[in-house]
């Protein structure tokens, strides 16, 4: 095997690093022009040769390259440096996140406390389930009681009701 198909095989090894590396590395493109670079140095080497070592060049970079894109992007975030710059997946949110309109309909008319101020949203506490709430005019005081007046779409209008 000549010298010169040992550096088009380099050129190839090269490129798949550098393409891994522009995955992960801010450049602004330019360790893709250099991949790009080695993969045409790779395959110019290669066509030399012969044609039969320029077209199997050619096969090997596309199958190569997804290769190597797919095995960085699956093996990278399990890495202790892929670990601590990647994102961790997103924790479901046990019932804590916006409640159904159909829901919050079954809210209507029902009598709770101001959680903190509505100024005028705010939340409130109707029998133990926080809802944000909006006040139907004005800021009503953290402790008061409200009555829900209207329920439109996930959000609850709310009515400063009197104490006896």
């Amino acid at each position: 095997m000549d010298w010169w198909l040992l550096l088009a095989v380099f050129l190839y090894f090269a490129c798949a690093v550098l393409i891994i590396a522009e995955i992960f590395v801010p450049s602004g493109g330019l360790i893709s022009v250099c991949a790009m670079a080695c993969l045409i140095g790779g395959l110019m080497i290669f066509f030399q040769s012969d044609t039969v070592p320029g077209w199997v060049g050619i096969v090997v970079a596309l199958v190569v390259i997804p290769i190597s894109l797919v095995i960085a992007y699956k093996i990278f975030p399990l890495t202790g440096f892929g670990k601590s710059v990647a994102l961790s997946p997103r924790e479901p949110l046990d019932g804590e996140g916006i409640p159904d309109t159909a829901e919050l309909k079954n809210l209507l008319g029902i009598i709770g406390q101001v959680i903190t101020p509505l100024r005028p949203v705010g939340m409130c506490d109707f029998s133990g389930r926080r809802v944000e709430c909006v006040a139907e005019s004005g800021y009503v005081d953290k402790g008061k009681k409200v009555k829900v007046i209207k329920v439109e779409s996930t959000q609850l209008t709310v009515r400063e009701v009197e104490e006896n």
